[in-house]
């Protein structure tokens, strides 16, 4: 059965159907860009199954509003899974289920997380399981402090910012292969 597709690109990638991922983009960061593209390959390397999720979020002005959008966008998608290990992996915008992350007791990678939005830090503060931040030092959504007081392995890049790139392309690629060698490292230590 071939994967189901939206805007022309596939969505499901099959692996191991007890071992089911989930990509949550960011506002404008969907799956096809390189953190996420990224963050599949490792998936599937280490044997997932992937399921993107692509959204064009709500444009209401109120922060709490988009919060809770993620959330039910995030409820939804883990809701239709039978799998028996699910891991969330968030860009920005998507780390609104960080909550949902530590009530499920999922592991995950988020990436820029929004350190700045107290429902993200609290979601963090709260889970207990494996869990991988990522972040640069110059991307204002990103707290070092907080992330330091966190009790999960994190990744700081120097002058990154909030796409994990700079203004310069070799070095962002750089950046890229940093981050996609931690996200390896950390999928291949969860235990199925």
């Amino acid at each position: 059965m071939a994967p189901e597709r939206i805007f022309g690109f596939p969505t499901r990638f099959e692996g191991d159907p007890d071992r089911v991922a989930v990509l949550l983009p960011g506002g404008g960061y969907m799956p096809a860009r390189p953190l996420l593209h990224y963050a599949r390959a490792v998936l599937k390397q280490h044997g997932w199954s992937v399921q993107e999720i692509w959204w064009e979020p709500p444009t209401t002005p109120g922060i709490e509003d988009r919060a809770e959008w993620v959330l039910d966008q995030a409820r939804r998608a883990l809701d239709a899974e039978k799998a028996q290990q699910l891991l969330l992996v968030g860009k920005s915008l998507g780390t609104f289920a960080a909550p949902l992350a530590a009530e499920r007791g999922l592991p995950a990678i988020w990436l820029t997380p929004l350190l700045t939005m107290e429902t993200v830090v609290e979601g963090l503060r709260r889970s207990e399981a494996p869990t991988l931040l990522v972040g640069g030092t110059a991307d204002r959504l990103w707290d070092s402090e907080t992330a330091r007081t966190l009790d999960h392995p994190y990744v700081e890049i120097p002058g990154a910012d909030h796409g994990l790139e700079t203004g310069d392309p070799v070095e962002s690629v750089e950046m890229l292969k940093e981050v996609t060698t931690a996200m390896s490292r950390f999928v291949a230590g969860l235990r199925p």
